[in-house]
């Protein structure tokens, strides 16, 4: 039905009175439905997988971590003005309802200052609008506490597509994660409202009440040597946080589609962990005693803050992540290895994720010269070329 009624508009857009609007038209058209053009001759690459079908894979993953974010959201509120409610006795209904009142105004905003942008740009450079924002457009609210201000969400996505990936080229040019860009500008201009003590939870009651972001784990052993938080509801997500971030198992239910839509990769993901592992265990055997901040177990890294879902989601980015197999266990390595220095290291700053990632993202092209430059020379030894 969509289809039939773009295309009996197409005539007045093309050649009719709102000619000057065709390009907007076709941006809208290519953006829904994939172009008919086909190449005339040469040799094809034939695949079944697309742009489309690749990006609504990532958002089909995405769905376990916004379905419980939207609950925990909801639940957190509650919980504060509550102490003793439980995640059994919780009211489902109305947990996802004050969750959905708190995305949704993110969403929306993202939407419409990131969309807008999209479409401009690409209606300048005469470039179809492809599925590429979809996907930022999910991931950036899910990496957002609930209670930002709403105009720090549009300038953050605003930030992130242009300076993350439109002065670039646009979808498949950008060196860096354009929804982390985004919250990174955020972090470093409006620290107080992305990250810390000062992270809020907006409470059923319309009243306020101190919260934590989903590092505290780790906060609280700087301070005071021991963390208050349940491992299993840290694992689980029933804690503050950012909305999409606080359920490793959210994420990792997310990770298993992945690997077998084999739209992201495993090594990648593998990889990061065997760098956070191997580091924590290499501070762990260097801490002056089991109360200091070197002595957090590795499983605590892996549940606390956002390092699943930025392992998962945000360093298997395919275009800003290493290219060649041998490069994408290095690039993973390190984006581990670098989330936990970060963290113990500059206790001013409980989260390493995010840093690490966009910090390799800079680094994977270069990690893909060396390891094609050395497979090069393999081969020529091996072939004794001169």
């Amino acid at each position: 039905m969509l289809r039939k009624i773009l295309d009996s508009l197409e005539p007045t857009f093309k050649d009719g009175k709102l000619k000057m609007l065709y390009p907007f038209y076709e941006a809208a058209d290519t953006f829904l439905y994939t172009p008919g053009e086909r190449t005339k001759s040469g040799p094809h690459v034939r695949d079944g997988i697309d742009l489309k079908r690749a990006m609504m894979a990532v958002v089909i993953a995405l769905t376990p971590c916004l379905l419980f974010g939207l609950w925990n959201t909801g639940y957190q509120s509650m919980l504060a003005t509550n102490p003793e409610l439980t995640p059994g006795n919780t009211n489902f209904i109305e947990a996802m309802k004050i969750g959905l009142m708190a995305f949704l105004p993110i969403y929306i905003v993202t939407l419409a200052v990131g969309g807008t942008l999209e479409a401009v740009f690409a209606v300048v450079r005469k470039h179809e609008i492809n599925e590429g924002f979809l996907v930022t457009s999910m991931l950036f609210p899910l990496i957002l506490p609930p209670t930002i201000p709403l105009w720090q969400v549009g300038l953050g996505i605003a930030f992130g597509v242009v300076v993350g990936k439109e002065i670039f080229g646009g979808t498949g040019m950008n060196v860096l994660n354009p929804a982390l860009v985004g919250r990174l500008f955020l972090y470093v201009a409006y620290p107080g409202a992305i990250t810390g003590d000062a992270v809020w939870i907006d409470t059923a009651a319309g009243a306020w009440a101190d919260g934590f972001s989903g590092a505290t784990p780790l906060a609280d052993f700087y301070v005071n040597g021991v963390t208050q938080t349940n491992q299993m509801d840290a694992f689980l997500g029933l804690i503050p946080g950012s909305i999409g971030e606080t359920s490793a198992l959210a994420c990792l239910l997310g990770a298993a589609y992945l690997i077998f839509s084999k739209v992201a990769s495993w090594r990648v993901m593998l990889s990061c962990w065997i760098g956070l592992l191997v580091t924590t265990l290499l501070c762990n055997a260097l801490s002056p005693s089991d109360t200091h901040y070197m002595s957090v177990g590795p499983w605590w890294h892996m549940i606390a803050g956002g390092f699943a879902f930025g392992s998962i989601f945000m360093a298997t980015d395919p275009v800003s992540a290493a290219q060649t197999n041998t490069g994408r266990w290095i690039y993973g390595f390190f984006i581990g290895a670098l989330t936990v220095v970060v963290r113990v290291f500059n206790p001013a700053y409980p989260e390493g994720i995010m840093l690490a990632i966009i910090f390799m993202n800079v680094f994977a092209p270069t990690i893909d010269h060396f390891v094609t430059k050395a497979n090069i020379k393999r081969r020529e030894a091996r072939l004794g070329v001169q």
